[in-house]
């Protein structure tokens, strides 16, 4: 291995899943460590645990029980940085087939990008909104939530959670069966 080189954040995944949360890519420390947002300013624990995903805060270090509670973890480019903005549009390209593939191979029920620009290059789009999006990703349904890195100043905590409780909320109503009729 060259010295540059780091190892890529193992993925967290496993069949039938209910969200597979695809981040950018990894963090250079969460890389280095082997846990999913890993770093000092990362809020994506809080908030998934605050958006109802999890009935109690997991810390980054037990991130493999993130299972138990119907939750895959992955990242869109495996190659670690120190921020999300030095990857390139070109890794997003040539992630995507793959990407598509291990989604299809798990099939989870959602698949929520953290952040747009993945997504946008992963479906190689020049503009993205936020929410729920029109087409599948391997057969998953599509989100797009604003990415819960502390170098994210344009979301407060309060206005994550709330993004991402209007995505746990949209999949608890799509399990439960339609109100019988009399």
């Amino acid at each position: 291995m060259h010295p540059t080189d780091q190892q890529a954040l193992p993925d967290i995944l496993g069949h039938g899943l209910e969200i597979v949360f695809c981040g950018i890519n990894p963090g250079a420390g969460a890389a280095a460590a082997g846990h999913h947002f890993l770093g000092r300013g990362n809020r994506f624990w809080p908030v998934v645990h605050l958006a109802g995903f999890t009935p109690r805060q997991l810390a980054p270090e037990e991130d493999r029980s993130a299972l138990d509670f119907g939750i895959g973890l992955t990242t869109a480019v495996e190659r670690p940085t120190s921020r999300a903005s030095q990857v390139h549009a070109q890794e997003f390209e040539d992630a995507a087939s793959a990407l598509a593939a291990k989604i299809a191979f798990y099939r989870p029920r959602c698949v929520a990008f953290l952040g747009k620009a993945a997504y946008a290059g992963i479906m190689q789009k020049r503009t993205v909104e936020w929410g729920e999006q029109a087409e599948r990703f391997g057969g998953a349904r599509v989100w797009i939530l604003p990415n819960p890195s502390g170098l994210n100043r344009g979301f407060s905590m309060e206005r994550l959670v709330a993004a991402y409780s209007v995505c746990h909320r949209a999949l608890l109503s799509a399990r439960m069966p339609p109100p019988h009729s009399a």
